[in-house]
């Protein structure tokens, strides 16, 4: 009976050891990113933030700058786009193929701020498997440019695709190369011409480079990051609880093996070289299993969060 005691109360005292430290590993990596990276004030340009006839670096090129003039101010957010204080659930979605008939849908609506990868298509059966509640979204230019002509055309069908993403924000990385700037900057205008309910932002170059110096100090050496591991980071400081789906960078299934496309919607392959995807995915299952952020690698269960 004594015995039996000792190792209940021995396991209480072991369980309660690796929670503290859990939470402590968890506050350390939110306090480090919040000391370095300022992502309540940084990530996104503001009017506040980013003033008339100062200058960006741009992070993807380090040689190349660009003058604030008043016309591009005036594209800027007037106020932060975040509230001073943190969501308790945030569900970042990526857009790996592991989300196939998954029904995740339902848990990933459940977050109070669901962010959303690179103008993913929500409808047509997905929405069981992604959800459809969408906060944020981001666009790459390279998108903007394949699907919709770089905008220089009919801008229309451009529009129209924004409305399964509600009166979400529009996260676009406008100042991370040169030649995405002009792009960027007429989906802005597209935005505005159609009187959209969606509100474009812009990534701030100055928050990318200190992340990326923030995350090579922790061993992740890639050419970029990629926008998945961008915005779980962001959310590691807007959010109490950050859960990731779709975040698996292999071909076959870490389940059942059966084999997989590289996205949920489509199999059109990833570009190689630029992101180490599998590096990164190396990074999240350590932040996994040290309890800062949970990676949703199965299907989800009705009613679960």
């Amino acid at each position: 009976m004594r015995g039996q005691l000792f190792k209940s109360l021995f396991s209480l005292v072991i369980t309660v050891y690796c929670l503290g430290t859990m939470l402590t590993t968890l506050l350390v990596h939110k306090s480090q990113l919040n000391s370095k990276c300022h992502g309540f004030d940084k990530a996104i340009i503001s009017q506040a933030n980013t003033p008339v006839g100062s200058k960006l670096v741009y992070d993807g090129e380090k040689k190349r700058t660009l003058q604030v003039t008043p016309e591009i101010f005036s594209t800027f957010a007037k106020e932060r786009p975040f509230p001073n204080k943190t969501w308790d659930t945030c569900a970042v979605v990526g857009n790996g193929g592991i989300l196939t008939n998954s029904s995740c849908g339902n848990t990933i609506d459940s977050a109070q701020f669901v962010i959303r990868c690179n103008l993913p298509p929500l409808n047509n059966g997905f929405e069981k498997h992604v959800g459809i509640k969408t906060d944020l979204v981001t666009a790459n230019p390279s998108i903007l440019i394949k699907k919709y002509g770089a905008l220089m055309g009919h801008r229309r069908p451009f529009v129209e695709s924004l409305r399964s993403y509600g009166n979400s924000l529009l996260l676009l990385p406008a100042f991370s190369y040169s030649h995405n700037t002009p792009v960027c900057l007429r989906a802005f205008y597209t935005m505005e011409d159609f009187e959209s309910p969606i509100q474009p932002i812009f990534f701030n170059p100055e928050y990318l480079e200190k992340l990326a110096l923030f995350w090579r100090s922790q061993g992740l050496r890639a050419v970029r990051l990629s926008t998945g591991i961008m915005m779980a980071s962001m959310a590691l400081e807007l959010c109490a609880n950050v859960h990731l789906y779709g975040f698996w960078p292999f071909s076959n299934h870490p389940h059942n093996f059966q084999a997989l496309t590289n996205h949920y919607y489509d199999n059109q392959p990833a570009t190689r070289g630029f992101h180490a995807m599998p590096t990164e995915f190396d990074l999240l299952l350590r932040l996994h299993t040290q309890g800062v952020l949970k990676l949703h690698l199965g299907k989800c269960h009705p009613g679960a969060k």
